[in-house]
């Protein structure tokens, strides 16, 4: 399958009243899950590096992102690449030429006209290469940004920062948080439909995986689209990795342990986009 852009997916999604899965990645193993999921639930899907996975791999982001677009490409689903949760400016730059189609500028965590100055610059760069760019915009700043725990996105504010950024997509903060390991985030449904109503871009929910499959249908019923899941994906990968070295305390082959933990992202992944994909708006 061709690989496809992020704008794309993204604005197919919104048209059928949809929703697309936005999953990150950190290491191969799980773009290949991510993908094999994909290609289970017959559902397409954006692949999510972000700032801080190409941290972890020593500030460089071509050759994650090479192996990712590679996974990509080969895919039986429409597929894009997506930089996610870059604070970095000298990182940004380097999102088109390493060949993906979209970015993530993360300006949340400065006040609301430094956040509107900075989200602006990235976008006419971003744009100007071609590249779909969502931003991110709460009430208050804080460790999380706008997912702090209590924050909440006023659509006014954010229909105004739509305009002055003139950003493509925008991730609000409606209730739920990044890095839970239980489903238990409160939606406030009613907010996303009024954002929905306010802004002219799609909305992009962020720690997903804190929300029940119920409410990852609710909230895409109220108007989200961009669906961004990750901690879950960890948390599978992480329980089979650890199942398997807890019976066997001799194994030194990785790939005896990684096969399963690529099999249990597969399987979280294809429940998901199948869940985020049926649509119901």
């Amino acid at each position: 399958m061709p690989l496809a852009t992020t704008a794309d997916l993204v604005t197919r999604a919104r048209a059928a009243g949809r929703g697309v899965a936005a999953f990150n990645v950190i290491t191969l193993e799980h773009a290949e899950g991510i993908v094999a999921g994909a290609e289970q639930a017959g559902a397409d899907v954006i692949l999510q590096i972000s700032e801080n996975a190409v941290k972890f791999r020593g500030g460089l982001l071509r050759p994650i992102a090479a192996g990712v677009l590679e996974v990509a490409r080969a895919a039986g689903v429409h597929v894009s690449v997506h930089l996610d949760h870059v604070e970095d400016v000298a990182l940004l730059h380097q999102s088109a030429s390493a060949g993906l189609s979209s970015v993530m500028f993360d300006a949340s965590h400065l006040d609301y006209a430094e956040n509107v100055a900075a989200t602006r610059a990235a976008a006419d760069w971003g744009h100007a290469q071609g590249l779909f760019v969502e931003a991110e915009l709460g009430k208050v700043g804080g460790k999380d940004g706008a997912h702090a725990p209590g924050v909440r996105t006023d659509p006014t504010e954010a229909a105004e920062f739509v305009a002055a950024t003139g950003v493509d997509a925008l991730a609000v903060a409606v209730g739920s948080s990044h890095a839970m390991v239980e489903r238990t985030a409160a939606l406030d449904l009613a907010l996303i439909s009024a954002l929905a109503e306010a802004l002219p871009v799609p909305l992009v929910l962020h720690g997903s995986s804190g929300v029940a499959d119920d409410t990852l249908r609710a909230a895409v019923a109220a108007g989200m689209t961009k669906i961004n899941i990750g901690t879950i994906l960890n948390v599978a990968f992480t329980g089979a990795v650890r199942e398997v070295l807890d019976a066997d305390a001799t194994l030194v082959d990785p790939r005896t342990y990684l096969r399963p933990a690529r099999d249990e992202i597969a399987a979280v992944a294809a429940r998901l986009a199948g869940v985020v994909a049926g649509g119901s708006r």
